[in-house]
Order: structure tokens, then sequence, then C-alpha cells
């Protein structure tokens, strides 16, 4: 009997101990707050910007379309209705804008006027068909990549820090940018966070004369992989000996354009992975990098977290065929913004305060258990189609 007594009072002392941390309704309630307080909208009828917005949350929340969306939910307007009141959002520099501030509107604290980590990419995504004269100015001819050479591309901002690893901003490519507008354009877009950049991530799709010298000018701490040009000479002629070091290099396009820059050669032994053994050597350009050159390597591949926040962004990006950029752009722009919300909420209400560094729940509100709330409590307001009649006669 004692026995029996003392288990029921674990069980109420254990039940007691879990505190409410956020439901499905709070969830919905905070992204509609924020997509409220940096987007507009025109509508009119039946189909209000709330009920966009909700639609718009459920194709995301879901990885669906708009218009298998309409199809699963009752009381709602029509695809057409809905597809109608978006495209009259035609101005993609107000829309980019509108995201950028959403973004920064939703990151954890502790991030504004911070010296912070930074990582820079280009986001790309497969473009088939021959483009208008509208969609032209958007499209970036990149590698072949799932059958084509274009792309609708979008250059992102990202946080490199333990559970605050957030997108900033984001810049929908145009036809006539360069790598230093693009760089540009996302490193201003921290000035109203009173950011500074501790040291600064790119790709080695960034790497050519112009960004080095831009960077240099700056004077930003960089870090990105050098192509390894040449057959003889070239940054080839560096890659040998079995020790990692450092050098200095100039690329010379012109007879008045070089630019020279510090050289970081790592050598890694591959020890039998994927069948192959022996060195294998990975180039960086550094500028006033103060990772120790035996840490290089490890230091780099914390960038491949924004490839992670790309993935993450992919669950909740909205599918379309449409080809419009600006629509496009709302679509990738909402899911980058899906993503900081789940971020955020971890932060701020899966989590304890505790001595040294916050204790973060992610385990229990993972990205998907977050997009299942959001599904759960529009279902829940509209309500499912449960049969299907078709006409008689």
């Amino acid at each position: 009997m004692m026995r029996v007594v003392c288990s029921i009072l674990t069980e109420k002392l254990s039940v007691s101990s879990e505190e409410l941390a956020i439901t499905a309704s709070e969830t919905l309630d905070e992204v509609i707050e924020c997509l409220v307080e940096n987007f507009s909208i025109e509508t009119q009828g039946g189909c209000d910007q709330q009920t966009l917005f909700e639609i718009l949350i459920k194709a995301a929340s879901n990885g669906d379309s708009i218009e298998n969306t309409a199809k699963l939910l009752k009381n709602v307007p029509t695809a057409n209705d809905i597809r109608y009141h978006l495209n009259k959002i035609s101005n993609f520099e107000e829309l980019e804008a509108q995201i950028n501030q959403a973004l920064k509107s939703r990151i954890p604290l502790g991030l504004k006027k911070s010296s912070l980590k930074i990582a820079i990419d280009l986001n790309l995504i497969c473009y088939y068909g021959k483009p208008t004269s509208e969609e032209s100015a958007y499209i970036y001819r990149s590698q072949a990549k799932a059958g084509t050479h274009s792309f609708y591309a979008y250059a992102t901002l990202y946080v490199i820090t333990k559970n605050k690893r957030v997108t900033l901003a984001i810049r929908g490519v145009r036809q006539s940018d360069t790598s230093v507008a693009l760089i540009t354009y996302l490193l201003a877009e921290l000035d109203s966070l009173k950011i500074n950049v501790k040291q600064l991530y790119l790709d080695r799709g960034f790497f050519n004369t112009p960004v080095i010298r831009w960077l240099q000018a700056l004077d930003i701490p960089f870090l990105m992989p050098a192509i390894k040009t040449g057959k003889k000479g070239g940054i080839k002629q560096f890659l040998k000996g079995k020790k990692s070091y450092k050098t200095t290099y100039t690329i010379t396009r012109d007879k008045d354009d070089s630019v020279t820059f510090d050289l970081w050669i790592i050598c890694k032994y591959r020890k039998g992975k994927r069948n192959q053994r022996g060195v294998q050597y990975f180039v960086y350009v550094a500028h006033k990098v103060r990772t120790n050159l035996n840490y290089i390597y490890q230091d780099y591949r914390k960038r491949f977290g924004i490839e992670t926040s790309y993935r993450l962004k992919n669950i909740c990006r909205i599918r379309t065929n449409n080809k419009n950029p600006v629509l496009r752009l709302l679509f990738v722009g909402i899911s980058f913004l899906l993503v900081n919300i789940w971020v955020n909420l971890l932060w701020l209400r899966i989590s304890r305060k505790r001595k040294g560094s916050r204790l973060i729940y992610r385990i229990l509100f993972a990205l998907k258990q977050m997009l299942a709330f959001l599904s759960q409590a529009i279902e829940r307001k509209y309500q499912v189609v449960e049969s299907i009649y078709i006409p008689s006669g």
C-alpha cells in the first residue's frame, strides 16, 4: 500500500514540476503578429489580411502549395482569390525591405550591439524554361545543377552563434549585382542592429579580386576558400609538402589591377576515408584572422551552419510553379522568417536561465513541431475538408 501511495505522490510531483511553455495557438499568434507588423497586403471582400497570412502559414508549415492548401480547408477563400491578392504585391525592393525588417524583429536577445561571426552565402533555387523580360532581370547563371544553369538566387547574412543561429538579411540577386554589391548591401543591414563583424566567412563563389580588395579596404577580418587555379603556377603551386603553412599571393588581372593577400594552406590526411589516402589540401584567403593555423579548417566548417539554415528553410517553403520573382521572394522570405521565429521562441519560451549559458530544450520543440503547431491551430480555426462529393447526373 505504501509503495502505491509513494508512486502516486511521485507522479503528482513530476507533473507539478512541469511548466507550460507554449501552445499551438500562441505559436500561431506569434507568427501572425510578426507578419502584421512588417507586411502590408491590400485585401478586399472575404479575404482579409489575417486570413491571407493564415493560408500562407498553413501552406508553409506543410511545405505545400497555395492551391492544395485552399482545397484542404473549409471556410477559406479559393486559390484564385488568394492568388489575386498576392499578385498585388509588385514592388520587389519594397518587399525585400519588409522581409529584412521582419527577420531582424525576431532574433534572440543579446545579438544586438554585439561583435559576431557572420557568414554570407548564395542560396540557389532552380529555374526552368525561357524567362520573360521581367524574370530575366532576376535570373542568376551558375554551374549546372539539376539540369539547369539558371536560378533564382538569394544572398543571405547569417549569424554563427550557438543557439542563436538566425538569418539577419536576404538579398534577391539581380542580374546586374556584383559580388561586391551583394556583400555591401548585406553588411549594411547590420547597421540598424549595431552589430560589428568579428569575422566574416564567405563561400568560394566570392573568391575574386574585387571582393578581396574591397574587404581589405573595409578592414574586416574574413576567411574564404581559394579556388585552386593554374596547372603549374597559380595557387596550385602551393599544394605541396606535408605540413600546413602560411604564405602570401598576388593575383594580377591587368597591369594596374592586382591584389596581394595572405594564403593559408592546410594539410589533412585522408586516412582511408572514402577509400582515399594521402594528403588533402585546403587553401584559404585570410585577412586579420586570429584563429590558429591548426584550427582554421574546423573554424571554417562552422560556416556550414548556413547550409543547415537552407535545409530548414526548404522544409517550410511554399511550393509553386509560378515564376513571378516577387512571389518567389515572398515565399522564400516567409520560410527564413519561420526559422527565425522558431529560434527566437526556443530562446524565449523553451529554455531556462542557468549559470554560464542558457539551457535550450531544443529536443522538445524542433522546427517540425512548431510547424505542426501552426498547422493544427489553423485547421482548428477553419476545419479540414473530410468528404468529397461528385456532381450528380
